[in-house]
């Protein structure tokens, strides 16, 4: 889910005439509205003097433990795109139980790195350029 200080009808509004235009289908999780900011309050992401909240991006795992974050000021913009690859990443590797890890760049269906003593000081030899900028 998403969730800003804007009401549920400027989500809607910016999804259907914005991301849906930059992402297939537009967003495909819900967004919430947080209007008084009790919830950017408590992740920090709220800034009280403009009653504004960074842009923040929290990927929270199904047992409620914070795995990524990325905070933005306002002026710079977010890769929807990249956050919902960072979500397939983390589900596989969770589907995985740790056994594969998915390296930057990492996009369903590509290879994986396996963990272990073996790959220490091996990654460049798994790691190869195309699979981090394909």
């Amino acid at each position: 889910m998403s969730m800003s200080i804007d009401s549920i009808f400027v989500h809607k509004m910016w999804n259907d005439n914005e991301l849906s235009k930059m992402v297939e289908g537009g967003v495909p999780f819900p967004m919430l509205s947080d209007a008084g900011g009790e919830v950017g309050k408590l992740y920090g992401v709220f800034n009280e003097e403009a009653k504004v909240e960074n842009r923040g991006r929290f990927i929270i795992d199904p047992d409620g433990v914070v795995v990524a974050f990325e905070v933005l000021t306002p002026p710079v913009g977010r890769n929807i795109s990249e956050t919902i690859r960072q979500i397939q990443a983390y589900q596989h590797v969770r589907a995985m139980a740790g056994a594969e890890a998915c390296p930057a760049g990492w996009r369903p269906g590509k290879k994986t790195l396996k963990p272990g003593p073996a790959l220490v000081g091996n990654v460049w030899k798994e790691w190869k350029t195309e699979m981090a900028f394909d």
